[in-house]
């Protein structure tokens, strides 16, 4: 009897585990249908019944109405500049971490309580001072003017800095025995063990600095810079009348950050479980 009621608890969270999981991705399924869906067909109906190439042919000017818009060099400088941007915060973050975490300087302290008490500012704040900085180096509408304010992630060094502290000192001090430095322990021997950890901020600051909308758009002023998501939302009211290839826009936007996620998952949940301690 009890068996029984076991086995049912089971599949009754299954199926409730099922249906929440549904809800949650069918906008994502109704944005990837919309996108192959006949022009007649988008937004007229839950799940489209007729489906087409015409609005990724249009998106990326292989029809006779396509779009005079470069969305894959649109697409090419978001991929520039997030991976770049991304790859500079986690640098600086795990240096500055592991300064904070197995250093001992004078300072230390204040350091890293600055640190906390900056992460609670509104990013907003910051806009101004960095656009005036930005603009007086002539740094406008540049890759370098959209990367330069976002080398540094106060969140990774917070993140890193709490898996460090974790790393027995012993360790550190063999490795210093054996004549090695700061740097040489660092990136052979404590980044080696924070694989998980370095997943869950990449995925995380990747997806950020990809999907930046305001000091991209701030920033960019000509499509040799102009990234996706800037381009997306000046496309949207222009061409209304257009939603098939405005939703092929959205799922070319969204698709990679998917992928990252997809082959990262076995390592961003290990990472997650020590966040979660």
């Amino acid at each position: 009897m009890g068996g029984n009621k076991k086995k049912y608890r089971e599949r009754t969270n299954v199926i409730v585990t099922t249906i929440l999981a549904m809800i949650m991705i069918f906008p994502y399924i109704y944005l990837v249908l919309n996108s192959f869906a006949t022009w007649d067909q988008v937004n007229k109906q839950l799940i489209p019944t007729n489906y087409t190439l015409r609005s990724w042919q249009w998106l990326f000017g292989n029809s006779t109405t396509s779009s005079s818009v470069d969305w894959l060099g649109a697409f090419k400088n978001t991929f520039i500049v997030a991976t770049v941007a991304t790859v500079l915060m986690l640098l600086f973050g795990v240096i500055v971490a592991y300064a904070l975490a197995k250093i001992n300087f004078k300072g230390r302290k204040i350091v890293n309580n600055m640190i906390i008490f900056q992460m609670f500012f509104p990013t907003i704040i910051l806009l101004v001072p960095q656009f005036l900085m930005v603009a007086n180096v002539g740094l406008m509408d540049t890759y370098t003017g959209m990367i330069a304010p976002t080398v540094m992630s106060l969140w990774a060094v917070f993140m890193y800095s709490n898996f460090f502290k974790a790393i027995p000192d012993t360790l550190i001090e063999s490795a210093k025995l054996d004549g090695a430095n700061d740097l040489t322990i660092l990136f052979k021997i404590v980044l080696p063990m924070s694989k998980s950890i370095t997943t869950v901020i990449f995925l995380f600051l990747y997806t950020d600095r990809w999907t930046t909308l305001l000091w991209d758009m701030i920033v960019s002023k000509s499509d040799k810079t102009i990234t996706l998501n800037v381009l997306i939302s000046q496309m949207f009211s222009q061409y209304a009348s257009y939603p098939g290839p405005m939703y092929a826009a959205s799922v070319l936007l969204t698709l990679p950050l998917i992928v990252l996620f997809l082959l990262f998952s076995k390592k961003f949940q290990e990472g997650m479980q020590f966040t979660l301690k």
